[in-house]
């Protein structure tokens, strides 16, 4: 009987520091993948496409005073009409290196929008709707009012649209942001074509399979960029993505310092006269012993790896670590006292 008496505290003991162990690993680990598990879409990383307001695999045509803020390219295709009146504030490219170099990273980037996974599946009707990052997947997608783009606080935040077949926007739709959303990062891959309607707002990369037009009015902030087929131009402004920065960053002063700094005044004074008591004789005896200990080398700063925010962690675990050790404490004395009564 006494065996028995003793062995059932002992397991209860133990089973119970087991069960204070698995309890703080497992707070733990809940922590550490809350804060470091999800990586941040990477960014669709366009190459000299980048370059481009307007690039078209067969040709380009404007009517009206269009403005394309970076340059215009065609290639393998060689036609580009309407300019003027349309302006161009880049270089214009036709069938030459440049604009080949250009569908050749087109076609790169596309690939990569195209095969990002995981995706979200969204219904056509993006109108009324708001998004937070990440990947999205549309059959055929249109916009009818305004899609809100919601970036949680993240400047560098990341949308890319798997688009199977067409864009297509109803006039007077916008893409509007919120929370510092970046139009540098926002990336359409359309599978065949986009029609941006008239006196819409959008905003984005549009990476078109076959053609893009642009109908009366509309604006863009991004590029509109097709790999086999022609752009269509109409009055339209399509002007660079502004890529905004994470903020906190240290800024540097501003103005320029006012004043001449003064010079000292006068002539300095020279000493005057021999100076007196000079030593005189030979010293005798030389130094004894040699130095002790060796020079302390200087501390070199090591870079800190890891995520951010790791050092919010630190007083968790402690608290969790804590917590631990005081159970297992109580319940070895609650152990002792058991065995020593019986």
């Amino acid at each position: 009987m006494t065996t028995k008496l003793l062995s059932h505290p002992r397991r209860a003991a133990m089973s119970a520091l087991a069960a204070v162990a698995a309890g703080g690993t497992a707070v733990a680990v809940l922590i550490f993948s809350g804060t470091g598990a999800s990586a941040a879409e990477a960014p669709v990383d366009l190459g000299t496409a980048a370059n481009f307001s307007v690039l078209a695999g067969a040709r380009v045509t404007n009517t009206g005073p269009t403005f394309l803020a970076q340059n215009l390219g065609v290639s393998p295709g060689s036609a580009a009409t309407g300019f003027p009146p349309g302006l161009v504030g880049g270089e214009t490219h036709l069938a030459d290196a440049v604009a080949l170099q250009a569908q050749n990273d087109l076609t790169t980037a596309y690939n990569d929008a195209a095969g990002r996974t995981p995706f979200t599946i969204l219904p056509a009707e993006l109108g009324g709707t708001t998004l937070v990052p990440g990947v999205y997947r549309i059959g055929a997608a249109q916009l009818t009012g305004a899609l809100t783009l919601n970036s949680q606080a993240d400047p560098g935040a990341v949308f890319i649209f798997q688009i199977d077949s067409t864009l297509i926007t109803a006039s007077g739709s916008s893409v509007v942001f919120i929370n510092g959303s970046s139009p540098c990062n926002v990336y359409w891959q359309v599978g065949s074509s986009a029609t941006i309607g008239t006196g819409s707002q959008f905003v984005g990369n549009i990476l078109a399979q076959e053609s893009i037009t642009m109908t009366t009015g509309a604006t863009l902030q991004g590029r509109a960029m097709a790999r086999t087929g022609a752009v269509t131009l109409d009055t339209n402004t399509i002007n660079a993505p502004v890529c905004l920065q994470p903020t906190g960053t240290p800024t540097q002063p501003t103005g320029t310092p006012t004043g001449t700094p003064t010079q000292p005044t006068g002539t300095p004074t020279q000493p005057t006269g021999t100076p007196t008591n000079t030593p005189t004789g030979t010293p005798t005896g030389t130094p004894t012993g040699q130095p002790t200990g060796q020079p302390t080398p200087t501390r070199t700063r090591l870079p800190v790896t890891g995520g951010s925010g790791g050092g919010a962690l630190v007083p968790v675990l402690t608290g969790i670590g804590g917590i631990a050790v005081a159970s297992g404490a109580a319940l070895l004395l609650l152990y002792r006292r058991r065995t020593t009564n019986s």
